[in-house]
C-alpha cells in the first residue's frame, strides 16, 4: 500500500484545500492512516506541498519504533513523544518561515494555540485548515473498494447464518441475538465489528438507534437489525428489518413504504448527483404516504475507514457525490410505542451506475 500512500500525499499536497500552505501536520489517527499506513494510537505526519516528497516525515513514539519502520518504510520517522509539535519545529528548521497548515478543526483549542506559538519561534506561522484529507477520503480506489466488498461480504454471510440457524426467533433476547451475530462476523473473517450492533424489538424497532437490551423477540414483533464488520480497516453498514411472524397491515405499510423510498434513493445516486437532491428522492415518498414526520434522521452517509465520514446525504447537505464515492442510503419510519423500519445498503457510485456491496434480500421477510 506504500505507492498508494504517497500517491495520496502527493494529492493532498496539490490540493486546493490548504490554499496558501507551504506544507500541512496531519495528526487526526484516521487521516494518518490514510496517508501513510500506520496504525499506532500515537503519530502526526507532515506533507509538503509540491510533488517532492523528500522532506515528508512520520512522528511517533518509542511503542512503535518497530510499527512505524514497517508501516510506514517510504517515510522516514522523527521518534518523540508530542508529534505536532516537533513537526511544527521540523518544518520552522527545514524552511524557515513557512506557512504550516494543521488540522485545528481535530485538535483542541488549547494544543492550537501551542503550535501558534511555537511556530512563531523559528519564524513560520501556522494556517488553519479544515477537513483538506477527509474530502480526498470521499473517493475510495479500487483498494478501498474490495475491502469495503469483503466487509460487506461478511455481514451479509453472517446474517445468512443467523437465519439459517432460526436465531432471531421468539424467546430470545436482543442481546443475544446482536452476540451471534458479531461472532458470526469475527468467524466469517472480520477483524472488528464496524460499531455495537443495534437489535431493536417491538416497539423499540421505533428507537432509530437503540442499544440491544435483554428485551426479548416476540411473534408479531418488527426486528430491526443495523450491523457491520471492517476488514481492513475499512467498515461495512447494512440494516434490515424483519418481523416475527405474519405481518400486520401496519407493518407491510410502512415497510413497503420505506422499501420505496429506499429504492427512489438508491436510484438517485449518481455521479455528479446533488446531495440535498438524493435525500430529497427518498424522503419525498416517505412524506407523500403521509409518514414524513416519522422519518427523523437523513439518508446517508459515506463509510470507509470510519463508519460514518463524508459525505453526508441529508436535506442540508451541500456537494456532490464523485466517481468512487461509498455511501448508505437508510430511509426509516419509526411510530413511536408500536415500531419501526430501516432498510439500509452501502453502495459504491460508479460512472457506470450505483453499485450495491450489501446484497441480502430487501424484501419484507417474516421469520
Amino acid at each position: 500500500m506504500s505507492n498508494h500512500n504517497s500517491a495520496r500525499r502527493t494529492a493532498l499536497a496539490a490540493s486546493a484545500s490548504l490554499g496558501e500552505a507551504d506544507s500541512i501536520v496531519v495528526s487526526d489517527p484516521t487521516n494518518l492512516r490514510y496517508l501513510t499506513g500506520f496504525t499506532g494510537s500515537n503519530g502526526a505526519a507532515i506533507v509538503w506541498t509540491g510533488d517532492d516528497r523528500a522532506d515528508d516525515r512520520i512522528s511517533t513514539d518509542g511503542r512503535y519504533i518497530t510499527q512505524v519502520a514497517e508501516q510506514t518504510p517510504d517515510l522516514t520517522a522523527i521518534i518523540v513523544r508530542d508529534c505536532p509539535a516537533e513537526l511544527v519545529r521540523y518544518a520552522g528548521t527545514v524552511r524557515p518561515g513557512s506557512r504550516i497548515a494543521i488540522e485545528g478543526h481535530v485538535m483542541p483549542v488549547a494544543d492550537y494555540r501551542r503550535l501558534v506559538d511555537l511556530a512563531a519561534e523559528t519564524g513560520s506561522s501556522i494556517v488553519p485548515v479544515g477537513d483538506a484529507v477527509e474530502r480526498l477520503r470521499i473517493a475510495k480506489d479500487p483498494d478501498e473498494v474490495e475491502l469495503i466488498t469483503s466487509a460487506c461480504r461478511i455481514g451479509d454471510d453472517a446474517l445468512a447464518r443467523l437465519i439459517a440457524r432460526g436465531a432471531i426467533a421468539p424467546g430470545r433476547t436482543e442481546r443475544q441475538v446482536a452476540r451471534d451475530l458479531e461472532w458470526a462476523m469475527f468467524d466469517l473473517g472480520a477483524d472488528a465489528i464496524a460499531f455495537e450492533t443495534i437489535v431493536a424489538t417491538g416497539q423499540w424497532s421505533a428507537v432509530p438507534h437503540h442499544r440491544p437490551t435483554d428485551a426479548v423477540l416476540a411473534t408479531g414483533d418488527l426486528v430491526k437489525i443495523d450491523f457491520g464488520a471492517v476488514v481492513g480497516g475499512y467498515h461495512s453498514d447494512m440494516t434490515r428489518t424483519f418481523v416475527l411472524g405474519s405481518p400486520a397491515d401496519w407493518q407491510r405499510e410502512i415497510y413497503d413504504v420505506v422499501a420505496t423510498a429506499q429504492r427512489a434513493g438508491r436510484d438517485a445516486l449518481a455521479v455528479g448527483a446533488d446531495l440535498a437532491g438524493i435525500d430529497a428522492a427518498a424522503r419525498s415518498v416517505i412524506a407523500d404516504a403521509g409518514y414524513g414526520p416519522r422519518y427523523v434522521h437523513g439518508l446517508g452517509h459515506g463509510v470507509g475507514l470510519q463508519i460514518h465520514e463524508a459525505p453526508g446525504i441529508g436535506a442540508a447537505a451541500s456537494g456532490t457525490l464523485p466517481d468512487g464515492a461509498t455511501v448508505t442510503v437508510e430511509p426509516g419510519i419509526y411510530l413511536p410505542g408500536r415500531g419501526g423500519v430501516r432498510i439500509e445498503d452501502t453502495l459504491v457510485v460508479t460512472d457506470a451506475g450505483p453499485r450495491s456491496l450489501t446484497t441480502a434480500s430487501r424484501a419484507l421477510t417474516a421469520l
